[in-house]
């Protein structure tokens, strides 16, 4: 028995998708400036540090549920493991990362930080990556019939 083949992501979980990883690299980006300024001195950047923590973890549950739904794809049709799989890892990436902060695991928590950041930011490239179906019953003119955009540097016509 074969696989159901892979289909493109539907729209709405993919936008969600989008919407949960741009949220998702903005807090652990946020995350990254509260964690310097605690180390800088102002220790009352820890508390907010702390409180990013849990934000980011529902976030990454989310992303998760997003990821789900995008594999869920259509009736009898799979979409992409892709985003799935790294909602998977990313949340389970947080976890660990909020239990090693609360243990003082501090080099640890560092080292698995900044793979986490860099983990989130592949994943938004990836989750803006994936393309962007029409809306249903929109007319979308299609060039090439490939179901993309004409590559840049062709030929370049000026009006005069």
């Amino acid at each position: 028995m074969s696989s159901p083949p892979v289909a493109p992501a539907p729209r709405r979980p993919l936008i969600l998708l989008r919407t949960s990883t741009t949220a998702l690299a903005a807090l652990a980006l946020l995350q990254t400036v509260l964690a310097a300024s605690y180390l800088n001195g102002h220790y009352d950047s820890l508390a907010l540090h702390a409180g990013t923590a849990t934000a980011l973890a529902a976030t990454a549950l989310c992303q998760l549920t997003a990821g789900a739904l995008v594999r869920l794809g259509g009736r009898d049709r799979r979409g992409p493991r892709g985003p799935l799989r790294l909602a998977a890892l990313v949340t389970a990436a947080v976890i660990l990362q909020t239990a090693l902060g609360y243990q003082r695991a501090i080099g640890l928590h560092v080292l698995l930080g900044v793979l986490l950041v860099s983990g989130v930011l592949f994943g938004l490239v990836d989750a803006w990556r994936l393309p962007l179906p029409a809306r249903a019953g929109a007319v979308v003119p299609d060039p090439d019939g490939a179901g993309r955009l004409p590559r840049p540097g062709g030929p370049l016509e000026v009006a005069q």
